[in-house]
């Protein structure tokens, strides 16, 4: 897709990748902006992005693509006036494991967090919001709880599930997956797209959002505060919003389209496709992660506290 991007728009594309949202932030706040012309971050880091200027305000209107958005996609929480981000793709956060004995409707946090449920070794994810927030549904609390009381006790399972002589480290989602795929991990916390190819790799894994709930979220495209080249970025923009272009991204990542124009070119096996796009009764039990803005040092701290025990 760099090539065929490259042919058809004539600008040359260096890709760079990160592990987690919190890399991404301090290595745009280390090396600046100015290395950069576009930008794709997961949602709930968006607000912090305009708030630090890594971001600029999108000129939609050289992005004439952006009509295949979906509206469900359009004015969301964390771009309520559409002003600094495009879709990119969208996905879930949930449990890739071995074992074809449990039902992926039945899987619970306890497969992690309970060590008398725990069958093998698993590693959870090298996220700190995402981690933290996870461990905050499985003890009841919302994902989006800013209560120092509750960010306590979710830090508390963390470090108990560490004690777990079967916990063997919190890593990437990629480097997760592989580990389940080798027979490493019996568990682990990963992204659906990572999942979905595990599973096309070996089909005795399953993939489970678990019953207490877990979290959706959406991965935008943004434009550099300080982009030498807006010409380059918001010709990306309009390529990957293209309709066979998306349709093309979402199979070759199994991750779910935000573009209404891809979906119609997507085959039935792809839509119903539950580990890539969640059933109705997956969905009732998602939220979306907000920005905790001025709490999210609570939240540094908490996952410092986790790190460091």
């Amino acid at each position: 897709m760099i090539t065929d991007f490259q042919m058809k728009t004539g600008y040359q594309l260096q890709l760079d990748l990160y592990e987690a949202q919190e890399e991404m932030i301090d290595r745009l706040r280390d090396k600046g902006t100015e290395k950069y012309d576009l930008i794709i971050a997961s949602d709930v880091v968006i607000q912090q992005m305009v708030r630090l200027g890594l971001i600029a305000a999108i000129d939609t209107n050289r992005v004439p693509n952006r009509v295949n958005v979906a509206d469900q996609f359009k004015s969301p929480a964390y771009d309520p006036s559409n002003t600094y981000t495009l879709p990119y793709l969208w996905g879930t956060t949930g449990i890739l494991y071995r074992d074809p004995g449990i039902r992926p409707d039945s899987v619970s946090y306890n497969m992690l967090f309970d060590p008398k449920q725990t069958k093998g070794n698993f590693s959870l994810l090298e996220e700190a919001r995402s981690m933290l927030s996870m461990a905050l549904i499985a003890k009841g609390f919302s994902a989006n709880s800013t209560k120092i009381a509750e960010i306590d006790q979710a830090v508390e399972l963390i470090l108990q599930a560490k004690k777990d002589p079967h916990f063997i480290g919190f890593d990437p989602s990629d480097i997760s997956k592989d580990k389940v795929l080798a027979k490493i991990d019996w568990a682990a916390i990963v992204f659906n797209g990572e999942a979905m190819d595990a599973i096309n790799e070996d089909s005795t894994l399953q993939y489970a959002i678990p019953v207490e709930g877990s979290f959706m979220w959406v991965d935008a495209m943004t434009l550099s505060s300080k982009a030498k080249n807006p010409d380059g970025a918001y010709a990306f923009m309009n390529y990957i919003l293209g309709a066979q272009v998306g349709a093309d991204l979402a199979k070759s990542v199994y991750f779910a389209s935000p573009n209404k124009a891809s979906y119609k070119l997507l085959d039935e096996q792809f839509k119903n496709n539950r580990v890539v796009n969640p059933t109705k009764e997956e969905i009732d039990r998602m939220v979306f992660l907000r920005d905790p803005g001025d709490a999210s040092k609570l939240f540094d701290g908490a996952w410092t506290t986790v790190k460091s025990n």
